[in-house]
């Protein structure tokens, strides 16, 4: 194969096994997904970890997962100490892929000495995959969106 025939996926090559593994598993250290949270929150006891929205009050009324702690990211660094314990890890949510908003919460956590994980997906995910969410007129779920979720059965993964 010529330069200009190589598939645009391996123009630059794949990282050797065991430097993928190690990228891997290190993502797996940063990141947690929407159905992952849902299940541990759904098994019922102590899930091991807080989950944390960071978006705004206007955000959160919007729509939160049930029993999340709602702290705005600008507001970690005056009230992270009131709201949660450093022996408990803490899943940080946002708006969706979209938004890093997330990303920026658990750095700030990270930076006080938190153990921290991102939920990837955020609250879009978490509705779009039929999770229930709460509001101040009480709690709701949509429908599973067929393209996030699958309609019968664990996805596998």
């Amino acid at each position: 194969m010529t330069a200009s025939t190589v598939s645009p996926v391996l123009r630059v090559a794949p990282a050797a096994p065991a430097e993928a593994a190690a990228h891997f598993r290190a993502s797996l250290a940063f990141h947690a997904d929407v159905s992952d949270v849902a299940a541990a929150l759904a098994a019922g006891g102590d899930p091991g970890f807080a989950v944390l929205d960071s978006r705004s009050t206007e955000s959160w009324d919007q729509g939160h997962i049930p029993g999340a702690i709602h702290l705005p990211t600008a507001l970690i660094p005056e009230q992270a100490a009131e709201l949660l314990d450093k022996a408990v890890p803490v899943v940080t949510y946002c708006w969706g892929p979209g938004c890093n908003g997330a990303t920026r919460a658990a750095l700030a956590l990270a930076e006080l000495g938190y153990q921290v994980k991102e939920m990837l997906g955020g609250f879009e995910y978490w509705v779009r995959e039929g999770f229930e969410f709460e509001t101040w007129q009480g709690r709701e779920r949509r429908a599973p969106d067929p393209l996030t979720a699958p309609v019968a059965g664990d996805c596998g993964c």
